[in-house]
């Protein structure tokens, strides 16, 4: 669920920042349009992840379905708390519609909510975005891509760069005239020109799919064959002729 809370930076400033730097994603501002994208409203670290481990590699119809099972395990129809969810069988969890692995990414999440590893909502605002990706991926089952979601989209954080996110680096190939897809660490170089704002200059990536994505394609890099060490060189027809004439001399 999402609604219009303040985003703790001024877009104004984000956009003639990103204009002024980078021409051609100018022309894709001036084409979409500013960027509105709204704030999760999860009470807390913990339920943003909970949703997250339930959206994991399925359609969101199905997820939430799934989700919403999961959330008539608390009491007073509230999402159900770490210890609630600690009390749950995997068993009650996998009839719920998870798997096996998402069920132990739950309990993990809950145990490291109860222990303090996953902070309360008010502690993750103090905390740097490198903080809370060490901290949070450390719950079994959340990444990297998960927690700059969450950075993005719940705390409205202004400068993260997801250089794995397969939408941005489409997005990417698509808006600056690449063939193919770009490799993280070539991503993460030349998003080095959007501080402090990456996280809007990774939403209008996502909007470049929508925008140029039918138009022309692009594709993952070739692979470049490795060359095998100390391997035995070829034998030619000739080489094999005089080997053979070298034995029959003998």
């Amino acid at each position: 669920m999402a609604t219009d809370i303040k985003l703790p930076y001024d877009h104004v400033a984000a956009h003639a920042h990103l204009t002024a730097k980078d021409k051609r994603l100018a022309r894709l501002v001036a084409k979409n349009g500013e960027f509105n994208y709204l704030l999760d409203t999860c009470d807390s670290v913990y339920e943003s992840l909970l949703e997250s481990i339930a959206y994991q590699s399925i359609s969101g119809k199905a997820a939430a379905k799934i989700f919403s099972r999961i959330r008539a395990l608390g009491s007073d129809g509230k999402c159900p708390t770490p210890q609630e969810i600690l009390a749950t069988s995997v068993k009650a969890l996998r009839e719920a519609g998870l798997s096996n692995a998402k069920a132990a990414a739950m309990h993990d999440l809950a145990q490291k909510t109860i222990d303090g590893v996953v902070p309360t909502l008010e502690a993750a605002h103090a905390l740097t975005d490198e903080e809370l990706v060490t901290r949070l991926s450390s719950v079994r089952g959340i990444g990297a891509w998960t927690v700059e979601m969450f950075l993005m989209f719940r705390l409205g954080r202004p400068d993260v760069l997801p250089i794995h996110d397969y939408g941005v680096q489409k997005g990417f190939a698509l808006t600056y005239n690449r063939p193919f897809i770009p490799k993280p660490r070539e991503l993460a170089e030349f998003g080095e020109r959007w501080r402090p704002y990456r996280s809007i200059a990774s939403w209008y990536m996502w909007r470049a799919v929508e925008h140029y994505g039918h138009k022309r394609k692009v594709t993952k890099p070739p692979v470049k064959k490795r060359k095998k060490k100390n391997a035995a060189p070829k034998r030619t027809k000739k080489s094999r002729a005089t080997k053979s004439k070298r034995r029959a001399r003998k």
